[in-house]
């Protein structure tokens, strides 16, 4: 398939429209969910005397330059001994989107956003997840708050669950707030948090609290993974290039409060009687080869699954070779397996989170985003409000299932999208030898991802006695745009 560059941005656009429709999904709203939305014309407003009034703390969210469908924001507040408080808003989009309206059943449908390479298709109309439900700068709106005392050796003293009502004072974005936080830039404090009184010293209490719940769960073994993900970069219609999304210190710290938060709330269910859905990764599918890759590199793993050893290996690896690190990663969580969702009635024995080194964990703190979380946060209002829960176990159970295959679907559809714009980039490159790594050997096929290139793709000639994690030297012999193909054959071992 010859494509014009000019059309590369339509023609993945079509690819991911399709894409969508043969995986299930929906690519766009039903003509009843839009008559529903017509009759929604302002955010959430509640005058519940046990709704607490927190809109003067220094509020901030900290997402992706293009975000606007924020989810939650979060303040930190000094204590005696060293202790800091950090509060998590959670946008309340329970309060606009009820269950079983048309706007509900068409997010349980889908169950997520889809972000593709070519466009988004939002779990939520956009009226809602980027304006009426979404914590957008210097508007009121309601939220679920959850509430950490963190100790000065990164642990959870206490927690609390309630409502509240915020105002979200700064807008940041992860790269500028990194960048000030690392000290890699000359510039002066990034103006968004310039213009709020307080919040440069807020953010760094944040910073500190954050860095403190990491170190403590990474000593009880939650894995320091890092892989590459790349979106294509668009001048006009035309894709110019790829370009790697790496993790920074803004991100760590985001990601370490919503693990926080997800702990607290099924705790908080549990504590509650009320059931959960919970986000669960079960012991390793392939602990074997895991350690066969660790003794590769002159480390001895035990026999039986153990987090601790694991995240041993990998920070010891991470300081040896941090160029080739996120490779590591990827074969280390292909191997792990996938993630899904279970229903679990409270005093039942969780399965919970491998990856994490958590026992206690769900989905919670992105509404917006994704329909588990708006579940967790029916239970949560029920759980606050001590009414009847919202959900039977059945029905928990089959969401569970439902929100499992479609996120299933979903991945499918991104990675397709991916491997489409990741096509057109290589149309050009065939015959081409780079180096790769192996990231998936199954009855399906042998998968390999080139390391200078975020680029995935399969192995069709030469996958006889190879596994995850080897490195490989590949020739491009083909691609196919439409179908997000992209095929190698394997000429001899890698270079590196």
């Amino acid at each position: 398939m010859n494509t014009n560059d000019n059309q590369a941005r339509s023609i993945l656009q079509d690819i991911a429209k399709r894409a969508m429709l043969e995986r299930g999904l929906l690519p766009d709203f039903s003509a009843k969910a839009l008559a529903e939305l017509d009759k929604i014309q302002a955010p959430a407003t509640t005058n519940d005397v046990l709704v607490r009034d927190l809109r003067d703390l220094s509020w901030a969210s900290i997402d992706n330059d293009d975000s606007r469908d924020l989810d939650q924001l979060t303040v930190a507040v000094a204590m005696p001994g060293d202790k800091i408080k950090i509060l998590v808003a959670v946008a309340d989009v329970d309060a606009l989107v009820k269950k079983g309206s048309a706007i509900d059943e068409q997010a349980r449908h889908n169950t997520t956003s889809v972000y593709t390479a070519a466009m988004i298709f939002p779990m939520l109309p956009e009226k809602l997840s980027n304006n009426l439900t979404s914590l957008n700068f210097n508007e009121d709106r309601l939220a679920i708050v959850i509430e950490m005392v963190i100790g000065a050796d990164g642990s959870l003293q206490d927690s609390d669950v309630y409502r509240a009502l915020v105002r979200n004072h700064a807008q940041l974005a992860y790269n500028s707030v990194a960048a000030w936080l690392e000290g890699n830039i000359d510039e002066d404090v990034p103006l968004a948090i310039a213009a709020v009184n307080g919040m440069a010293e807020n953010l760094r209490l944040q910073d500190r609290a954050a860095e403190g719940m990491r170190n403590y769960r990474h000593v009880r073994g939650a894995l320091c993974l890092e892989t590459i993900e790349a979106r294509p970069i668009f001048e006009g219609d035309s894709i110019l290039d790829l370009q790697v999304e790496e993790k920074n210190r803004a991100k760590d710290l985001i990601e370490d409060f919503m693990i926080a938060a997800n702990g607290v709330t099924v705790r908080y269910l549990s504590s509650r009687k009320i059931p959960s859905i919970r986000r669960v990764v079960r012991t390793p599918k392939r602990w074997e080869r895991i350690v066969e890759i660790a003794a590769e590199h002159a480390f001895k793993l035990p026999k039986n699954p153990d987090s601790k050893a694991l995240e041993m290996f990998l920070t010891m690896e991470k300081a040896a070779d941090p160029l080739r690190f996120p490779d590591l990663s990827l074969a280390v969580i292909k191997l792990l397996g996938t993630g899904e969702y279970i229903a679990e009635l409270p005093g039942e024995n969780s399965t919970g989170h491998f990856g994490l080194a958590v026992k206690d964990y769900t989905h919670s703190t992105a509404p917006n985003r994704r329909y588990a979380d708006l579940i967790t946060q029916r239970l949560l209002k029920a759980a606050i409000e001590a009414r009847p829960v919202p959900y039977s176990k059945d029905e928990l159970d089959d969401l569970a299932t439902h929100c499992t295959e479609k996120e299933d679907a979903t991945t499918k559809v991104e990675r397709q999208v991916g491997k489409s714009a990741a096509a057109l980039l290589l149309e050009s490159r065939i015959g081409e030898q780079f180096d790769a790594m192996v990231t998936g050997a199954s009855m399906k096929g042998t998968w390999v991802r080139l390391l200078n290139i975020p680029i995935e793709g399969m192995l069709k000639n030469g996958f006889q006695g190879i596994d995850v994690g080897d490195r490989i030297r590949v020739q491009l012999v083909s691609v196919d745009v439409e179908r997000g193909f992209i095929d190698f054959e394997k000429i001899g071992p890698s270079r590196h």
